[in-house]
Parts: structure tokens; C-alpha cells; sequence
């Protein structure tokens, strides 16, 4: 906006000396306030089609099995109240979960447009990714149908296998947390990470820097994640956080 002032005030002083520069500067400011307003209507809206996105799917995955078990609704529910959605928007959040269990849900589709969404945001695409694998963990199983459908869904907006096996990883790894260290959980680990377990502990430390500030909740937001979700980031910061102390301990 005040690029926009100061060009127009500067268009309007040459123009008509000290008065037109008053009224450019006005003009300038005038429409930085229009410009503005669009983009956040164009934001919000952004913003309202990737959480739809997040529950339809979610539902469309929870169905994969045959059914919707007691703790994958649970799991959405309790994600609602993680994100504080209240009235209307908690509405409009089931009526999209429950879109996604509908026989003819266009789930491909609703991939594609998750994947214009977050095509130059990658991590954006995890986060949502993690969301639908912590909906089909819910019950402690991960069915045939439901494992094939993660892939397929990972596959639809982007990721690449390597991608979701770090997902995963994450999931185990919180799991994990109050059983202390294992073989398995320090494997899981170094997948969080994306490193070899051979790596230095140069490359770990890197890796882990990396991931932290690509990951963190206020540049997620800059790039468009709703503030609705800033708790669900945090807790994978927390998750890479604490891959990385279990690999400093290992290594100790």
C-alpha cells in the first residue's frame, strides 16, 4: 500500500504541484486499501476450499474400510475442537466429512484441487497428508484398503513416497514417545528427518534446522495456511523436534 501512495503522490505532484501530490497520495491510498481487500476475500476463500478439502478427504479415507469407526469420527471431532471451529464453520467442516463419504464423492477431483492449492508448497501438502493418516490410524489399524487409499490420495496432491513414509514415521514416532527409545522408534526417526542413519551428525543437525523453519506455524500462515490449523503445525514441529532428540540421544 505504501508503494502505491508514494507513486501516485509522486505522479500527482508532477502533475499538479503540491495539491495534485495531496491527491494522489489519497488516490495511492485508496486503492492499496481496494487491492488489499480483494486479496484477503481471495485468501479466506483459498483457505475455506483447503479445509474443505482436509475433511472431505478425510471422510472419503475413514470410508475406505467398509465403515467409519467410532474413533476416526472421534479423531474429526476432536480435530474440531482443535481448531476451535464453532457454529457455522464446525457445520460446514461435517457437512464436508460427510460429503466425503458419499458414493459418488469425485475423490480425485478433490485431489487435483489440493494439489493446484499447495503445488509450490510442499509443506503445506504434509500437513495435510498428516491430517488423513492420524484419521485412519484412529483405530489402531491400518487396513489394506486404507493404506492403498493414503498412497493414492499422497499420489493425487503431489507427494512421493519417500514423502509419506516421513508422515508415517511421524505418526509412529508420537506413539512412540511414551515407550522410550526402540529400534524401530530411532528408525522412524531418522524417516522423520529424511536422513540415512549413517548420516553425520552435521547432515542430522541440518536436516532438522531445515525442517523447523520450513515447518514453522508463522510461515506456514504467510503461505496461506488457516490460523485455524496453527495448533495442528505445532504439533509436527513438536513431532520433528522430538525425532531429533531421540537421534542425539542414540548417538550420545
Amino acid at each position: 500500500m505504501l508503494f502505491l501512495i508514494i507513486v501516485f503522490a509522486l505522479i500527482g505532484l508532477a502533475v499538479g504541484g503540491p495539491l495534485g501530490l495531496l491527491i494522489g497520495g489519497g488516490l495511492g491510498w485508496w486503492l492499496g486499501r481496494r487491492i488489499k481487500r480483494r486479496l484477503n476475500v481471495a485468501r479466506m476463500r483459498i483457505q475455506e476450499g483447503f479445509l474443505d478439502s482436509i475433511f472431505s478427504v478425510m471422510g472419503c479415507l475413514c470410508q475406505a474400510d467398509g465403515q467409519v469407526t467410532d474413533g476416526e469420527l472421534g479423531v474429526a471431532e476432536k480435530l474440531f475442537d482443535q481448531m476451535r471451529l464453532q457454529g457455522e464453520q464446525r457445520a460446514r467442516a461435517r457437512a464436508a466429512f460427510e460429503r466425503g463419504r458419499a458414493d459418488d464423492f469425485d475423490l480425485d477431483a478433490e485431489l487435483a484441487s489440493v494439489n493446484r492449492l499447495t503445488r509450490h508448497q510442499p509443506v503445506m501438502r504434509q500437513v495435510f497428508l498428516q491430517v488423513q493418516l492420524s484419521a485412519i490410524a484412529a483405530d489402531g489399524v491400518l487396513h489394506d484398503a486404507e493404506h492403498a487409499m493414503i498412497l493414492r490420495v499422497a499420489r493425487g496432491v503431489g507427494c512421493s513416497d519417500a514423502e509419506v513414509q516421513q508422515i508415517e514415521a511421524m505418526l509412529h514416532g508420537a506413539a512412540a514417545n511414551s515407550q522410550g527409545a526402540s529400534e524401530e522408534a530411532l528408525k522412524d526417526a531418522y524417516r522423520v528427518l529424511g536422513v540415512s542413519e549413517d548420516a553425520s551428525d552435521a547432515d542430522v543437525k541440518k536436516a532438522y534446522r531445515r525442517l523447523m523453519s520450513q515447518n514453522h506455524p508463522d510461515k506456514l500462515a504467510g503461505k496461506g495456511l488457516p490460523e485455524s490449523m496453527r495448533e495442528v503445525a505445532q504439533a509436527r514441529t513438536s513431532e520433528i523436534s522430538n525425532a531429533y532428540e531421540r537421534i542425539q540421544k542414540s548417538r550420545e
